[in-house]
């Protein structure tokens, strides 16, 4: 087969991951001998790409996207389009019509597997992705073939603070230095100002979030109750918008207090765990207080505001979500799940198709060898080492991320034809 080169290949960039990822792949990219333009939406796009020479600005108005990719594509005879998710308006655009033109679709997201790896395909991600028509046969008849050892996550990694800090960043440029892209209009419904001012605010409530947090845990710890957990997301998160049936997250809320309220035991306990980087766009806080009041649970029903996960997992007698990626994390000890958006994980085989009320009442396991065979699947093919944020999670994730772009099959087919490239196991050093 040769060396892998990016000879006669021509790479455009939408909008990535906030921070430098993108420019690194790119100037990566150039070095095997691709072309790699850029196309920025925003003063944030062009602040986070050093080439200047191969960026692109989109200033005009956001219906004439369309035409302006089809002259692009064109122009610079593009045959790889790279994207960091797929449903945003210009994504979703560019997708549909890089698939009509046969141009390779690489798209980027969150890992699967996180925290510690990011998602890698060709195609479409989450609810678009191939592993949404894949099942467990067939990933165990591909695994047959190969010789491999699970990995792990070290014990202690994250870059947390370095994405809220190149989030508040990116909308600083945004909001400050935008003025040649007067027509540009976030893919979410919060204005740019208002995102900015909660990631800053996110930022400098660590903190105090960090105390809440220590302490809502350590009360539920030692209240002795059995409880459920569930697993809140970002509302605005497109796993949300675009691939669950809830319009709201509110909606989602009524029906988990309404079912544990009816289903539940007596004794048992609820423990709603906010995501992450929930900014407080809504007060969810304050919304599930009141449906705890309203369906009579209000001294059974629990918030903690984001932080590491694993300490509620421990001791939980299920979880609920939309779909979550971190129900991987359920999943990985055995723990009743309970789904109801569409997700790359919700297999019959582990994951509960009982009404929620009767999965508060009697929560049965789920298959934990047929999830460890679809977990190593996932971490032979689309979940590459490291992160997109910290300066060491980005050297992790170069060693092997442009040799998968550059490959000239995707990670799932690669791996089914044995021309998968070795996988490095994690080597990482804190």
């Amino acid at each position: 087969m040769g060396y892998l080169s990016g000879k006669d290949r021509h790479f455009l960039f939408l909008q990535g991951p906030h921070g430098p990822f993108f420019n690194r792949l790119g100037k990566m990219l150039r070095t095997a001998g691709a072309q790699v333009w850029r196309v920025g939406f925003n003063a944030g796009d062009r602040a986070f790409w050093f080439h200047k020479d191969s960026y692109i600005a989109f200033k005009e108005p956001q219906e004439n996207w369309p035409a302006y990719f089809e002259n692009i594509i064109a122009e610079k005879q593009i045959t790889d389009l790279v994207l960091y998710g797929d449903t945003r308006f210009i994504h979703a655009e560019a997708v549909k019509r890089a698939k009509s033109a046969g141009i390779t679709v690489h798209v980027f997201e969150e890992g699967y597997l996180r925290p510690y790896w990011v998602t890698y395909e060709r195609g479409g991600s989450n609810g678009h992705s191939r592993l949404m028509d894949m099942n467990v046969k067939q990933m165990r008849k591909t695994l047959a073939n190969t010789e491999i050892i699970t990995p792990e996550a070290p014990s202690h990694w994250g870059d947390m603070r370095q994405h809220v800090f190149y989030g508040a960043l990116y909308h600083w440029f945004v909001m400050f230095r935008n003025g040649s892209y007067c027509n540009f209009k976030p893919h979410r419904d919060l204005g740019v100002v208002a995102e900015f001012k909660l990631y800053l605010r996110r930022l400098l409530m660590m903190p105090v979030h960090w105390a809440s947090r220590v302490v809502s845990t350590a009360r539920i710890k030692r209240g002795g109750y059995p409880y459920h957990l569930v697993l809140l997301q970002l509302e605005h998160d497109s796993s949300f918008t675009m691939h669950s049936p809830f319009e709201t997250m509110a909606e989602f809320l009524e029906l988990v207090v309404k079912d544990f309220a009816k289903g539940a035991a007596p004794h048992h306990h609820l423990v709603f765990k906010a995501h992450p980087l929930e900014t407080g766009r809504a007060n969810l806080r304050k919304t599930i207080s009141n449906l705890a009041q309203k369906y009579g649970v209000e001294k059974r029903v629990h918030h903690v505001r984001g932080g590491k996960l694993a300490q509620l997992l421990n001791h939980t007698r299920s979880a609920v979500t939309v779909n979550s990626t971190a129900a991987q994390q359920v999943l990985r000890r055995g723990i009743p799940l309970k789904v109801f958006g569409d997700a790359v994980f919700a297999k019959q085989e582990f994951v509960s198709t009982l009404p929620l009320a009767d999965f508060f009442a009697n929560p049965g396991r789920p298959d934990i060898r047929a999830y460890k065979e679809y977990r190593q699947y996932l971490l032979e093919t689309s979940q590459i080492p490291g992160g997109f944020y910290s300066a060491l999670g980005r050297d992790q994730l170069m060693r092997l991320v442009v040799d998968m772009v550059l490959a000239e099959q995707d990670p799932y087919t690669a791996l089914e034809t044995g021309t998968a490239a070795p996988r490095q196991h994690l080597r990482l050093v804190n």
